[in-house]
């Protein structure tokens, strides 16, 4: 049981101490370079919209699955019942 656990824990803490020299590499700056206020503004800007869509379409399948299944459960009565 202990090596269950202290397994996956060991790769994770090696993989991670193997990781922070190749991140920090170019004095910390990430792919696209220096970023500035505006580049964290734009980007934070569009991981808002992206949950908003996200969350807005999975409203609308959600309705639309309600509707299917409403649908397909008022056939059955239907069909139960013979009217």
């Amino acid at each position: 049981m202990k090596g269950r656990i202290l397994t996956p824990l060991l790769s994770l803490l090696f993989t991670l101490a193997l990781a922070v020299p190749a991140m920090a590499h170019d004095n910390g700056e990430g792919l696209v370079g220096e970023t500035n206020d505006k580049m964290i503004t734009f980007f934070s800007l569009g991981v808002v919209c992206f949950f908003t869509f996200v969350v807005c379409f999975g409203s609308w399948a959600q309705g639309r699955l309600e509707k299917r299944k409403q649908a397909r459960k008022a056939a059955e009565l239907q069909q139960r019942i013979g009217w």
